[in-house]
């Protein structure tokens, strides 16, 4: 049986092009969790947005610049980056591939990316590090009672920052799900959330984000509990400059622009839209991560252009690891850089901090 299955799917070196990993991914993934990945909220306008932000822009070519080997190293929060890709904190991974987010992070660390780690993966965090130490540097978790706790425990397995997501105190209305009467087995998000060592159990996460009205956080509960983290924590799902400038106000050391990949507020901005305004109202000096609606390197190419310091893959990684495991989001990785790479040498940006606005233009109407 292994060796039919190793001859159907293909191996990361048959993998041309990004649209082949996505067309393998979902030849593989059964019909309803290939919805719960690809589908948004609502009538899915901010999912659409977000791809089409991109087409609004264009790369200006610069011939003879004599750049011919750009660098793409970076830093994030003072972790090294070879290529300035993270990969997200996508929950219930086992349902796309049984090596789960352990195979992400090695990925990220062969390539020299950096994995956030889920609070409602299917491993744990303690798992995920010990799989790949260099990458899995980064804990994601829910602005819920027990983010303190987490924090502290993050840190004595040597994250060295915790990103919090505060654009999802509920889940979105997301219509796929609900058509598919979407009922996933609770274990594959149980990784951290097993009612153990201070931790809540899968049910009573699961709860919260699923019942509307129930308790959800402000920002002086946030501020409060943040206090305590001991750690450089990232404001993950700011797309307004208010809420960018709030959660720097109470201590937050960098942040993701992001609109949980359409999945939350429908309809709402594409996250590559308001990057700019954001960017405008915190300065050069913030770190800001871009999430949603990465597909491409021409796409990293223009987040870096419009402001942010590096970009956060989900679906694109998703996609990688149902295709072929550790080996398809190596190859995703792969060849996002090299694309990246081969946008500096036509424009002539020798380094990733002269990628800027000054080398793209709004797209003719």
């Amino acid at each position: 049986m292994t060796a039919q299955l190793d001859s159907f799917y293909p191996t990361r070196v048959d993998f041309g092009t990004l649209d082949e990993i996505h067309r393998a991914a979902a030849a593989v993934l059964p019909a309803e969790v290939l919805d719960f990945v690809e589908g948004g909220a609502g009538k899915e306008i901010t999912l659409r947005e977000n791809l089409l932000a991109f087409d609004r822009w264009r790369i200006l070519p610069t011939p003879m610049s004599g750049v011919g080997t750009p660098s793409t190293r970076t830093e994030f929060l003072g972790m090294p980056l070879q290529t300035p890709l993270l990969t997200a904190p996508f929950g219930g991974d086992a349902l796309f591939h049984p090596d789960g987010h352990p195979a992400v992070a090695r990925a990220a660390q062969a390539r020299g990316a950096l994995s956030v780690v889920p609070e409602a993966g299917s491993f744990s965090y303690q798992r995920v590090r010990a799989a790949a130490p260099r990458a899995a540097r980064i804990a994601q978790v829910h602005p819920f009672g027990h983010a303190a706790t987490v924090a502290a425990r993050v840190a004595r397995l040597g994250y060295e920052a915790l990103c919090v997501t505060l654009d999802c105190p509920v889940g979105g209305f997301r219509t796929r799900n609900m058509a598919n009467r979407f009922d996933p087995d609770q274990r594959h998000f149980a990784g951290n959330l097993t009612g153990e060592d201070g931790a809540p159990g899968v049910a009573e996460v699961f709860g919260q984000l699923l019942k509307r009205g129930g308790m959800v956080w402000d920002w002086s509960e946030l501020a409060a509990a943040a206090a305590g983290f001991g750690l450089p924590w990232i404001a993950k799902g700011v797309l307004t400059p208010a809420a960018a400038e709030r959660a720097l106000a109470i201590g937050a050391s960098a942040l993701v622009v992001s609109n949980h990949g359409g999945r939350q507020v429908d309809p709402a901005p594409a996250s590559l839209d308001m990057l700019p305004r954001i960017r405008a109202a915190v300065g050069p000096e913030i770190p800001i991560l871009l999430d949603s609606g990465i597909r491409t390197g021409s796409d990293v190419y223009l987040a870096l252009a419009l402001g942010a310091d590096a970009v956060v893959l989900g679906r694109a990684a998703i996609y990688g690891l149902a295709a072929a495991g550790e080996s398809g989001v190596d190859r995703v990785l792969e060849l996002l850089t090299e694309e990246l790479r081969t946008l500096m040498i036509l424009s002539g940006a020798a380094t990733l901090a002269e990628i800027d606005a000054t080398r793209i233009t709004r797209a003719a109407a």
